[in-house]
């Protein structure tokens, strides 16, 4: 509240407040009420309102009270202003969607009248309608909180609510018997007692009802007849068409009734639905239940029959139909009353000692014509008394009969008349008595359900007599035996005929069904309304395939057998017989002819009727007949002509088609031609294949071959071709043949003789170039040589060995002599050979040839006599081709990775320097080269070689002044010449390249950051070429090093080593190791050796709890004046170190004189993991 003096007064600006019905959030559909409330303005204060939605004014919003019918588009800011007032605070309107309702019908659209309908409302979920709207999970089951509200109609209809007509029973509506008054729209909603509290309303969906096909009840004789009278009533369904038709001319102008059919109508007008339909029928009102088959009643398809009628029998009757199709119902029938009236009016009379019943009407023989009602203990008079004098006797009847078959249902009825109130009482055999309705019904009987059955009533105290004894006779319900004449697999145009064979006494009628399936009922073909258990199928078609079984029914009683087991009928075309001729349809005089007649089918007794030019044949001198074979002996000329065979089977009027074949019979014995396929010579360990050749047109043939005589036969072949085997120059010579045929076997004349020519077969001859022994890469030639005095060109074939150690894997096969196989890589290893081929002849393999292709190949390099001198000595480089191949190699040279101007000096693997130059001096590679296009190998390994002048003044000085370094510390060196300092300068040779350290000329080389790839030898070198004093150097990446002198030690002198820390931190234990074995452990972290003998030199490393240092060696040299060269050189052996892996050997071990021996030429090796460095150090 704000208040303002003004003119003496103060005063008040009210402030708005916006109220809310129901809530800020609400739904769609719900009406929102907005009240613009002043606060502090007073009641009787005349405001003008007005309303704003999301800071904009409202049209005509001038109402204290705003309105509003909420949907999705009111969602905003609301505030509201009062003249004499402030804007109110804004509050927000928030709406939301209602859940979903979605509708459902079952059947399917269209319905038909008759039919049940349900009508299912879905409500949206909880958790998918809180999803929708505000994008949160949620889980609750609200199901059970909605009441469901029905509409038929416009959307503002009245609600259904359930009547005798519709069912609502929560979220389904249930329309019983569909009409026509049915068809319209319909939607449903969900309300509830929370909010949301309804549904949106559902789409409508519109029930289309269709007529049912019409049922018409029918009575014969009459609707009014006689007690004991037989009664027909036949239930008429609408035909197909007609209601097809009726429906189309109701409904179907322009409408699609493809669609709602699910299949075209227009090919459809000729169904015949009679045999589809199930018959109910009712008696009494329309909810009746419904009749079923007893001895009273027989229902029989569309007819319900009752035998005997009563008076109990008049009533109204209507029926229906049903089938498993839609439309699955008929309408039901108009009902039909049918009267059942007495023939005469009877009475009972009471003479003198007669007896009358209670509730009987009596006439008394007087002259008064009235009647009186006689009741227990009363008399009637004619002059003497007419009193009861026995119990009344209850009447036992028995439905459908007394003797049935397990399965039926047996009704026994215990009937007092008209009399009521009685309980009955039911007695079977000798059991004790059982209480019961006055109708005993026994479902489903078994055998055990027979005896003897009485009854008798209680009312009170007062018992009736036993009522008469019937007995029930159960038996096992037969099943019928189908049996088929003439067989169960006929040909096309026969007559069948099935037998149904019940071993049942009693009258029978038969049904018969085809292709029965339980699952949709059975599919009725014939039924014979009289005794005669036969159906007969006259012409037997393809359609009349398939498995037919029957079941009887007793005439007198709706008694049924069980189905009997189907029996398979086949129907099949007449065959056509193979006919065969053996050995062919051409033959020789004096052969021996077989005729086989085969007919493909399930019948086996057939018999065989055999015509020669179309007169029958029989067995005689010149046929044998036997059954389906006719044989001809030795068949002659006019055994010539056509032959035909067909099939009768006796019994039946059933022949096969016939088949026919002609017959040539020729006069001349055949003679065969025997050729080779091979020109020339055979070569041994080869083959060669004969041919016998017969003329085609005379058939089939076995092959006979000779060697060398004509008795015996070599071996038979059944083809014309013997493939002969060269295994020695013994197995030529002549060859002959003849073919033979039959049983016994017909030969024909012999070949002429061939001549097999035989001569030794030469062994191929395999070479290899360059090498057996190859590398990747590199060309390989092999070239195959045949020693062969002929002239004939040779091809050749080309084989490696494989897994299995046989020659199956085929290289190559060329015209010549040489395979080339470029870049030669791994899976070319194996073993080689190769063979020569003329013809079809094939030379001796060779022996094999073992091709090995590694993976590379590396130059290996030496020095000899040794790699340090003096200048003006001799000294040679000995380059040498990888291990195991030799063969065809050429060397180049390098120094410091260039190639050497006088290179070629060393092709043959040698290169010499005599005299030695102090230019000499450096690293030294190697490289062998061979074959065309030319192989490379790796370059060597390197040597260093040393040349030192006769004395030196340049040092090269270290700091700090040890051989191992820490990587990422610094490291300085410089070249200091007591002539001439600035005339050197620092160079390296590492892994990587050789280079200069200095910047310039004379000024020190200071790395930094040392790195492991600083790892190497560094020397001095003037500007002339001359290189002074080298010196190894290593760089660890670990956090220990050992430290040592970078110079050698001399013998008798202190050795002392150091253990360092990357940070120099104290160290507690150290120990120390040469040559891989511990010699000290202190605590120091110094070892120290006094008087040095030439048996301390060694690799030595240590190890602290932190990690080891690597390897260096340390040299120990004499110092003896005759020896000041060696020593010199020793005194350069550093450290050796760990990343040049290189084997430092020191060659001196004891004084010599001044010829050096053997073991001077050794060389000095330093090891570091990873990397090999072969340094030779000289001064």
């Amino acid at each position: 509240m704000l208040l303002f003096r003004h003119s003496g007064h103060t005063q008040v600006i009210a402030k708005p407040v916006v109220k809310v019905m129901p809530d800020q959030r609400v739904f769609r559909g719900e009406t929102v009420t907005l009240t613009c409330d002043i606060q502090g303005g007073g009641r009787d204060t005349q405001w003008t309102y007005s309303w704003f939605k999301d800071g904009l004014l409202i049209p005509n919003s001038t109402e204290r009270v705003y309105n509003i019918a909420s949907n999705v588009s009111v969602s905003g800011n609301y505030s509201c202003e009062a003249k004499r007032s402030e804007f109110s605070a804004a509050i927000s309107l928030h709406v939301s969607d209602l859940p979903t309702s979605k509708l459902t019908v079952t059947p399917d659209n269209p319905v038909f009248t008759g039919e049940t309908v349900n009508l299912m409302c879905g409500i949206e979920t909880y958790t998918n309608w809180t999803w929708r709207n505000y994008q949160i999970d949620g889980w609750r089951d609200w199901t059970a909180e909605w009441r469901y509200e029905w509409y038929k109609g416009s959307r503002y209809s009245v609600m259904l609510n359930t009547s005798e007509h519709y069912t609502v029973n929560r979220d389904t509506l249930t329309i019983r018997g569909a009409n026509e008054s049915d068809q319209d729209q319909y939607w449903c909603r969900g309300q509830r007692d929370g909010r949301p509290n309804s549904s949106q309303s559902s789409s409508a969906i519109y029930l289309s009802v269709k007529d049912s096909p019409t049922s018409t009840l029918t009575v014969s004789p009459d609707r009014h007849v006689y007690n004991g009278e037989t009664v027909n009533l036949m239930c008429e369904i609408e035909t197909y068409n007609n209601w097809r038709w009726r429906n189309y001319q109701t409904y179907a102008w322009g409408h699609d009734w493809t669609y709602d059919w699910g299949h075209d109508w227009t090919y459809d007008w000729g169904h015949d639905w009679t045999h589809e339909w199930r018959y109910e029928w009712y008696k009494g009102s329309r909810y009746s239940v419904m009749i079923q088959m007893s001895e009273h009643y027989t229902v029989n398809g569309d007819t319900l029959t009752i035998r005997g009628a009563t008076e109990s029998d008049q009533d109204l009757y209507w029926c229906r139909g049903q089938r498993d199709g839609r439309p699955n119902s008929s309408q039901s029938s108009s009902a039909l009353y049918l009267s059942v009236k007495d023939s005469s009016t009877s009475s009972v009379t009471v003479t003198p000692g007669s007896t009358a019943f209670t509730g009987e009407s009596a006439n008394l023989p007087y002259s008064s014509t009235s009647s009186v009602t006689v009741t227990p203990g009363s008399t009637a008079f004619t002059g003497e008394s007419a009193s009861q004098t026995y119990n009344p006797q209850p009447i036992l009847t028995v439905r459908p009969q007394s003797s049935v078959f397990t399965g039926d249902t047996v009704t026994l009825s215990c009937d007092m008349g008209q009399s009521t109130g009685w309980t009955f009482l039911w007695r079977k055999d000798s059991n004790p008595e059982s209480t019961d309705e006055a109708t005993k019904t026994i479902s489903s009987v078994r055998v055990s359900d027979g005896g003897t059955y009485q009854c008798r009533a209680e009312r009170g105290k007062y018992y009736t007599e036993l009522s008469d004894t019937i007995k029930i006779t159960v038996r096992e319900r037969p099943k019928p035996v189908v049996r088929v004449q003439p067989d169960g697999r006929v040909f096309r145009g026969e007559t069948v005929t099935f037998t149904c064979d019940i071993q049942e006494t009693g009258v029978w009628q038969y049904s018969w069904y085809k292709n029965q399936d339980y699952s949709r009922g059975q599919d009725q073909i014939y039924y014979s309304r009289g005794q005669d258990q036969n159906y007969k199928i006259t012409n037997v078609d393809w359609s009349h395939a398939g498995v037919y079984s029957c079941r009887g029914t007793q005439t007198k009683a709706p008694q049924y057998s069980q189905f009997s087991d189907g029996v398979t009928l086949t129907v099949s075309d007449l065959p056509t017989p193979t006919l065969t001729v053996t050995p062919d349809r051409s033959v020789f005089t004096g052969e021996r002819v077989s005729l086989k007649c085969v007919i493909n089918s399930d019948h086996s007794d057939w018999r065989y009727e055999w015509n020669k030019d179309y007169s029958v044949l029989w067995t005689s001198e010149r046929y044998t007949v036997n059954r389906d074979t006719l044989s001809i002996v030795e068949a002659v000329k006019s055994d010539e002509g056509q032959y035909t065979c067909k099939g009768h089977i006796d019994g039946r009027s059933v022949s096969s088609k016939p088949r026919s074949v002609s017959l040539s019979v020729k006069g001349l014995k055949p003679k065969p031609e025997l050729t080779s396929d091979l020109a020339g010579a055979a070569l041994t360990g080869n083959t060669v294949t004969l041919t016998c050749r017969m003329d085609p047109s005379t058939g089939y043939w076995d092959f006979y071959w000779y060697k060398h005589t004509l008795n015996p036969e070599t071996e038979k072949t059944e083809t014309n071709s013997y493939r002969l085997k060269i295994d020695s120059v013994s197995d030529g010579g002549h060859y002959w043949c003849r073919a033979g045929r039959g049983k016994p076997v017909y030969y024909t004349n012999y070949s002429d003789a061939l001549w097999v020519n035989v001569t030794e077969s030469p062994k191929a001859v395999l070479t290899v170039r360059p090498d057996e022994r190859v590398f990747r890469g590199e060309t390989v030639t092999l070239r195959c040589d045949i020693k062969w005095e002929g002239d004939t060109e040779w091809t050749y074939r080309w084989e490696r060995k494989g897994t299995n150690n046989q020659y199956t894997n085929t290289v190559n096969q060329t015209s010549t002599q040489e395979l080339n196989i470029s870049s030669v890589d791994r899976f070319h290893s194996g073993k080689y050979t190769c063979t020569g081929l003329i013809n079809t002849q094939i030379s001796q393999r060779s022996d094999a040839v073992t091709l090995t292709v590694s993976a590379e190949a590396r130059a290996a390099v030496r020095v000899s006599p040794q790699p340090w001198l003096t200048e003006g000595e001799s000294v040679t480089l000995i380059c040498e081709a990888p291990s195991g191949s030799s063969t065809g190699w050429t060397f180049s040279w390098f120094r410091d990775h260039d190639l050497l101007s006088d290179s070629s000096r060393g092709a043959g693997g040698s290169y010499t320097l005599s005299p030695a130059a102090l230019q000499h001096t450096g690293v030294y590679t190697c490289r062998a080269e061979r074959g065309r296009p030319a192989y490379y190998t790796h370059n060597s390994s390197t040597q260093p070689l040393w040349v030192s002048g006769v004395s030196s003044s340049v040092s090269l000085v270290i700091n700090p002044s040890r051989s191992q370094h820490f990587s990422s510390h610094s490291l300085s060196l410089s070249c200091e010449d007591q002539s001439n300092s600035a005339g050197w300068t620092v160079r390296r040779y590492t892994d990587k390249d050789t280079k200069t350290c200095s910047n310039q000329t004379g000024s020190p080389c200071v790395i930094e950051s040392l790195s492991t790839s600083d790892t190497g030898v560094y020397w001095c070198q003037s500007e002339s070429g001359e290189k002074r004093h080298p010196r190894n150097i290593s760089v660890h990446n670990g956090e220990v090093i050992l430290v040592s002198s970078v110079d050698p030690v001399i013998v008798g002198e202190t050795l002392t080593l150091h253990c360092l820390h990357r940070l120099n931190s104290p160290i507690f234990r150290a120990d120390f190791y040469k040559d891989g074995s511990l010699v000290q452990n202190q605590t120091t972290g110094e070892m120290n050796i006094t008087t040095v003998s030439k048996s301390h030199e060694g690799f030595y490393y240590c190890k602290t709890e932190r990690g080891q240092s690597l390897h260096s060696w340390i040299s120990v040299r004499v110092s003896r004046s005759g020896q000041i060269s060696v020593f010199k050189i020793l005194s350069f052996l550093l450290a050796a170190c760990p990343y040049l892996v290189a084997t430092v050997v020191l060659l001196y071990k004891c004084y010599r004189a001044k010829v050096p021996s053997a073991e001077d030429q050794s060389q000095y090796a330093v090891t570091e993991e990873g990397r090999n460095f072969n340094l030779i150090l000289t001064v």
